[in-house]
């Protein structure tokens, strides 16, 4: 028994676990229930074709926060001076929309969500939703008009949202598994 123990993975911190929790809004009981119940939706699917289910669910919400970037310039008098407001809601609403898509592909191909293999995974995340967010701002660049920059930057920002799922799709599913997980975190450990 106490080698079980042992041989159970770490979970994270507790500071880090908070911070994912309250916020970031990172539930890992909500994503294990919508991979459940993704699962007995398509019961025949296999666990590509399930991920890339939830790469397509996000795509309108990842659409959505790009356009939010480029909301405050809608109110020509104030929508400079906000114009952060708008990065800032823009930014941490696909923070969260990547992370969980991140576990919930993870947990679709058997990799434990709890382990400590997903910390370094979830920074990557962070700093790739950093250069997806920048994308949002090809639009001004390129000098559209104000009624197609919302547009013009919330595709390219669901573009990149498209491509981390993707990414995160060949990562997880090249058959390794939650032992792997394990077997790396027996190595920093020790």
């Amino acid at each position: 028994m106490n080698q079980e123990i042992a041989a159970a993975p770490k979970l994270w911190g507790l500071a880090t676990e908070k911070y994912f929790y309250f916020f970031m809004g990172l539930r890992k009981g909500e994503i294990r229930k919508q991979v459940s119940m993704m699962k007995s939706r398509y019961p025949d699917d296999s666990p590509h074709q399930l991920a890339r289910r939830f790469v397509s669910s996000q795509a309108p919400l990842s659409l959505l926060s790009g356009a939010l970037f480029h909301a405050p310039m809608f109110v020509p008098t104030i929508g400079p001076a906000i114009k952060l407001l708008g990065i800032a809601v823009g930014s941490s609403l696909m923070v969260r929309l990547n992370m969980t898509l991140i576990l919930q592909i993870a947990l679709l191909f058997g990799h434990d969500i709890d382990s400590r293999a997903r910390l370094k995974e979830l920074a990557a995340i962070i700093a790739a939703t950093g250069l997806a967010t920048s994308t949002s701002q090809l639009p001004q660049l390129a000098d559209f008009s104000l009624n197609h920059k919302g547009l013009v930057g919330g595709a390219a920002v669901m573009t990149a949202s498209q491509l981390i799922g993707e990414i995160a799709i060949k990562y997880y599913g090249k058959g390794a598994t939650a032992a792997d997980d394990a077997a790396q975190e027996a190595m920093a450990a020790g």
